[in-house]
């Protein structure tokens, strides 16, 4: 087994929150009755990172995952020894290189290259190791116009890049990234990237916390999943990356569930025919009786005039009701309909848009040549798509009946919501089936776990 550079041995930090336990009307009533003290007290308690232990091998290069809130970078600042663990213990075997926050020890009066010494010296360094380095550093961090012009005119990339290349160029055992590639261009990252290959090469070790988990998986060795201060699951990144983002489904299933929830709560207390309006939300109004001019332009909202009423619109995959897809998986879309009359002329229909309002895919049942006979008491009608092949996104549905003519009997407009993800980030609406040929002499590696071709 491979010696250790990071060790956590069952580590905690707490912190206090601090709450008024009652509101108190003016500042100074509180300081003349002697009890901002009192109010300020400390109401409980938190775990940021709750009993963690982890190794991290020497040489290697491990990414860290989680929700926003969930401890990563309080484990950053623990190991670059910012902060000290409540209890546990911190081991590292090594020289500790950090780039947690933005800019952190810049001084913004001086100038870029005062800065860059003084960092220097900060990580152990002395003047004439940092002057050897120097050039290297400023060119590396592409800001030769700029190194003399005080600090705080550089603006947030600027800062990113200066404090990136003064850790990495000076040759720490370890290094500490903190999301440093969210604030870069693409230039930028693509070279932040190479130069932590080089540092695998020259066996360096990385602590990577992340939430681009494409880097995780292709360039980390190990990948630890931190939620609510826990580790979760750690070892293979592409395990734990998996392991990651279906839990993260889960929970825009339940969110979206909640929306459809409250959407259908509505719907129930408004039938169709009814007079006046019905509120969705804080600022969405549903109209009954005349629909808009434009119902692309419309904004949420429900019209029509009866008799035929959509009482419930369920979306379901392979695995039964869901509002999260893969790009490629099947969608069905059920709409459970009523009528207290006999009607003959009728038309169901469909329509897919973005986020933006874009009509991706519409359709209904007389474009299709369905042709109404009768209708009469409840029934189902079911809008099946085989392959759901739209890039990653937030799509909502409208869904529509209405007679051959266009009078509206029930329109139910950007009520429904349903998510799109993909390994692939590619751009656009419609992701086509397509297929990438070459000639003999134009190679490519693929790193592709599957050996299909197509894709």
């Amino acid at each position: 087994m491979s010696a250790a550079a990071i060790e956590l041995q069952n580590v905690s930090k707490f912190y206090r929150r601090y709450a008024y336990r009652r509101r108190f009307s003016t500042l100074k009533s509180a300081l003349l009755k002697s009890t901002l003290a009192s109010e300020l007290n400390p109401d409980e308690a938190f775990n940021a990172v709750d009993a963690v232990s982890l190794r991290v091998a020497a040489g290697s290069t491990c990414g860290v995952i989680g929700r926003n809130g969930s401890g990563k970078s309080t484990l950053l600042k623990l190991i670059a020894g910012i902060t000290k663990p409540s209890s546990g213990e911190v081991l590292i075997a090594g020289r500790v290189s950090a780039l947690i926050e933005l800019g952190a020890g810049f001084h913004p009066e001086i100038s870029g290259r005062e800065n860059v010494f003084i960092n220097g010296v900060m990580l152990g360094f002395s003047r004439r190791e940092i002057e050897l380095r120097f050039d290297e550093i400023v060119e590396f961090a592409e800001l030769e116009e700029f190194i003399d012009a005080p600090v705080k005119t550089y603006s947030s990339g600027m800062y990113m890049r200066l404090g990136f290349a003064v850790a990495v160029h000076v040759n720490p055992d370890i290094l500490l990234v903190d999301e440093v590639l969210a604030v870069g261009d693409e230039e930028f990252s693509f070279k932040c990237l190479d130069k932590f290959a080089e540092f695998k090469r020259r066996g360096k070790t990385i602590l990577l916390v992340t939430h681009s988990l494409g880097i995780v998986e292709r360039f980390c060795d190990e990948a630890v999943w931190l939620d609510a201060g826990h580790v979760r699951t750690k070892g293979d990144p592409r395990r734990v990356v998996h392991a990651y983002t279906t839990d993260v489904e889960k929970t825009e299933e339940r969110v979206l569930a909640a929306g459809d929830r409250k959407v259908q709560r509505v719907i129930e207390a408004t039938r169709v025919g009814d007079e006046g309006p019905t509120r969705v939300g804080a600022d969405q109004t549903v109209l009954t009786e005349r629909p808009p001019d434009d119902m692309f332009r419309a904004a949420q909202g429900r019209w029509g005039s009866g008799p035929v009423a959509i009482d419930q619109v369920t979306l379901e995959g392979d695995n039964g009701v869901g509002r999260v897809f893969q790009t490629g998986d099947r969608m069905t879309i059920r709409l459970e309909v009523s009528t207290p009359e006999m009607v003959r002329d009728f038309v169901f229909g469909v329509s897919i848009f973005n986020a933006e309002g874009v009509c991706c895919y519409g359709t209904n049942t007389d474009i299709e040549e369905l042709h109404s006979n009768e209708m009469l008491g409840q029934g189902e009608v079911v809008f099946t798509i085989a392959s759901l092949d739209l890039v990653e996104g937030t799509y909502k549905i409208d869904v529509a009946a209405h007679t051959r003519g266009g009078m509206q009997y029930d329109y139910h407009r950007l009520l429904y919501t349903f998510r799109v993800k993909s390994q692939t980030k590619d751009t656009g609406i419609y992701r086509p089936r397509h297929l990438w040929t070459f000639t003999p002499n134009i190679r490519f590696k693929d790193t592709r776990k599957t050996e299909d071709s197509s894709v």
